[in-house]
């Protein structure tokens, strides 16, 4: 089942594990290790996370190696551009009116 990249993100245990293994890649038991909560629950998070496809996990030996594909992120970062381009507006707007403001306070103490 694909999941929406937006699920990947939607909990803080994910968005720490796609930190970690953003710097480089990590097995299960490693990642298993960083968190307070049980292996069967990281697990799970590493599933969501697959479906999401933000990560990939590949079988080396005994152990799974799970590599990030923060390029996948792409889809929050489209949406995310669209506020930050709202909200640059809107300060810009407020900086404009805040200095017109003093220019004719100013103005009206002389």
């Amino acid at each position: 089942m694909r999941r929406d990249v937006f699920q990947a993100i939607a909990d803080p245990t994910r968005r720490a594990i796609i930190q970690m293994l953003a710097s480089k890649p990590m097995n299960l038991n490693a990642i298993a290790a960083q968190f307070p909560i049980s292996r069967p629950a990281i697990s799970r998070h590493i599933k969501i996370l697959a479906q999401c496809d933000v990560l990939h996990i590949r079988q080396q030996g005994r152990e799974r190696i799970c590599t990030s594909k923060l390029e996948n992120l792409q889809p929050v970062q489209d949406w995310l551009t669209q506020y930050e381009i709202f909200w640059n507006h809107r300060l810009d707007a407020l900086a404009q009116h805040l200095e017109t403001s003093t220019t004719n306070n100013k103005e009206n103490r002389s």
